[in-house]
């Protein structure tokens, strides 16, 4: 369950966003820089706002998303970027502020993250039984609901997300895990419904709550949700089904090897992947929870004599995986985490590490999955086909230019009898 806050949303803040969606206003004089004499230009038609209301307003069309860019076609001969994703399950803001945090990290890393969503984080508990999960009884979650502060400073925090050029998935609504009604037996028409209601609450926040006077939500949720992690990673055969169906274009719910990614179902198959684990023989999964069971087991608070130990494997453990893709096969490295505290906090530092050390380099792009999807749809087939043959941390044994070519690398100059050096 989210925690909540105790202090209300500025109303600089909420203005200032205000002002951000509806655009910038025209000069008072409409006089123009650079013109002599005394006569002035027209003044300039005032811009029309680019806000359009959906439903009851909390939800708005402002236009296409700031600050993604547009994705490019990999040139012949050229390596592969190595894209690396940041990913929160059940984002929401809570009294750790956690959320607002990995912002900031995000901006002063040029870095952009994917938010996935739950949606009863956006429903108030007194009224949860507007929530009828499949094969649970109304106003079920095993990871409760909101209040109306919570919910007011969730807003905000995905108002500035989106608006920075982040990503908002979704985890869902009521996290059911395991037997006795959890995803994993749920049918394709279950999840369909669990994914309608995930979105109905975040249409109709304001409503819920009462909170009419809050910015919207500058997206339209119908278009911006094209992907998903489930809860604990389970049903996602069925889920998979129910996303195709529905228009979306990737899932991360799965396990993969550090390799590249292909269609699955339709979908972009963009699971999480095994990394080394240090001073162990077997790999671990890219994720804080994990991490934290194979450390502290069932407690979320283990011996804190261990905790930076325990920090520094996680993060050492992602910067393994990182540099055997990065001098490797470039394959898309991907990350999840919760915004928790678990065993002193240390795997919140762990991520932060990591975004500092690996979002700056060179050839680096740590960008949302939905960028990712954007730049895999770019590509040519063949030359992904191509990118997919390699193994883990395997580069080109003959180097990228003439692995991705499209013909023969060019010989060295100086060798006896060889062909002219292309320029």
């Amino acid at each position: 369950m989210v925690a909540t806050q105790r202090i209300a949303v500025g109303a600089v803040a909420a203005a200032a966003v205000a002002a951000s969606l509806a655009g910038c206003a025209t000069g008072a004089d409409g006089s123009q820089a650079g013109i002599s004499g005394p006569r002035k230009a027209k003044p300039a038609p005032a811009p029309k706002s680019v806000v359009r209301l959906i439903g009851d307003g909390s939800t708005a069309y402002t236009g296409a998303q700031p600050h993604l860019p547009r994705p490019e076609r990999l040139k012949p001969g050229r390596k592969p970027p190595q894209f690396v994703i940041f990913s929160w399950d059940g984002a929401g803001e809570d009294s750790q502020k956690l959320f607002s945090h990995f912002r900031k990290v995000s901006k002063a890393n040029h870095a952009k993250m994917t938010y996935f969503l739950s949606g009863v984080y956006m429903l108030p508990k007194e009224k949860a039984d507007l929530y009828k999960p499949p094969q649970h009884s109304p106003g079920r979650s095993d990871i409760g609901f909101n209040d109306e502060q919570g919910i007011a400073e969730t807003a905000k925090q995905l108002r500035l997300a989106w608006l920075e050029g982040n990503e908002i998935g979704t985890h869902f609504n009521g996290h059911f895990c395991g037997k006795n009604g959890g995803v994993g037996e749920w049918s394709v028409e279950e999840w369909k419904d669990e994914i309608d209601q995930a979105k109905q609450f975040v249409k109709t926040w304001k409503t819920n709550t009462g909170l009419k006077k809050a910015p919207p939500l500058p997206f339209d949720y119908d278009k911006e949700l094209i992907g998903a992690r489930t809860p604990c990673l389970e049903g996602q055969a069925n889920f998979m089904k129910a996303a195709r169906d529905l228009g979306f274009r990737y899932d991360t719910s799965g396990v993969n090897n550090q390799v590249w990614p292909g269609k699955k179902q339709g979908l972009w198959d963009l699971s999480m992947q095994l990394v080394p684990f240090p001073g162990h023989s077997y790999e671990q999964l890219t994720m804080d929870y994990n991490f934290m069971v194979n450390q502290s087991g069932t407690k979320t608070q283990g011996d804190p004599a261990k905790f930076e130990f325990w920090g520094d494997q996680m993060r050492d453990g992602l910067l393994k995986g990182f540099g055997r893709a990065y001098d490797g096969n470039r394959a898309p490295l991907i990350i999840g985490n919760h915004f928790e505290s678990w065993n002193g906090g240390i795997y919140m530092r762990a991520v932060e590490e990591v975004v500092e050390t690996v979002c700056n380099k060179p050839d680096v792009r740590c960008v949302s999955f939905r960028q990712l999807a954007d730049w895999l749809d770019a590509q040519d087939p063949k030359t992904l086909a191509k990118l997919r043959t390699l193994e883990v941390g395997g580069a080109p044994k003959q180097g990228w230019a003439s692995f991705l070519s499209g013909g023969p690398a060019p010989a060295p100059k100086g060798v006896p009898g060889a062909p002219a050096v292309r320029r």
